[in-house]
């Protein structure tokens, strides 16, 4: 165990490192993109590859294919990227594949305003594509829960084999607190069963 002290993108990354993450696709984005910046100098310290896409339906697609191969995958966004990655969100559920998508949220529809908060995803992250599905959605208040709910993510992706988004917004994004971190062998990072 080790305090620390943190913003809740960071809190973010760091519970995708303590919860295995393998592979992280993706394009910037206010305001995510510091887990990405984050993650690009820790990520290969842990064995795992980083790779800026060129837009955001090739991040999410590029992070299915990881998990098809046995990665434990993410990415991050905000609205407008989430709105582009909805169809193959859609495939990653009907596939059954396990995956974490961060959409840190911001105010208005289309491009909105990149540099004011809001809580405007919701019933998009609940209601995302055609097909009468839901995926988990974990929506902290805090930095700690932020690193604790991104550990829960990729647990529960993994128990069921499905899409799990962390709903964050740029508040708890920008915020710095106090946190406390957990090593791997700490916390329960459970991996899904594979044949054989």
């Amino acid at each position: 165990m080790k305090k620390t002290f943190a913003s809740g993108n960071m809190a973010i990354a760091e519970g995708a490192l303590t919860a295995g993450l393998k592979f992280y696709a993706g394009y910037p984005i206010t305001p995510s993109s510091e887990i990405m910046e984050y993650l690009a100098e820790k990520l290969p310290e842990y064995g795992g590859v980083l790779i800026q896409m060129e837009d955001e339906i090739a991040s999410i697609n590029a992070v299915i294919g990881a998990s098809w191969a046995g990665a434990k995958a993410m990415t991050a966004t905000s609205g407008p990227g989430f709105s582009l990655m909805a169809e193959a969100i859609g495939l990653a559920t009907i596939t059954e594949t396990p995956l974490v998508v961060v959409n840190v949220m911001r105010a208005g529809p289309s491009t909105g305003v990149p540099t004011k908060t809001s809580q405007s995803d919701v019933l998009q992250a609940r209601w995302m594509s055609h097909g009468d599905y839901i995926v988990p959605i974990y929506s902290p208040w805090s930095v700690q829960e932020a690193y604790d709910l991104t550990i829960k993510a990729f647990n529960t992706a993994e128990l069921l084999r499905t899409p799990v988004v962390v709903l964050s917004d740029a508040v708890i994004a920008h915020l710095w607190d106090p946190l406390t971190l957990m090593e791997r062998g700490e916390v329960e990072a459970i991996s899904r069963k594979t044949p054989g």
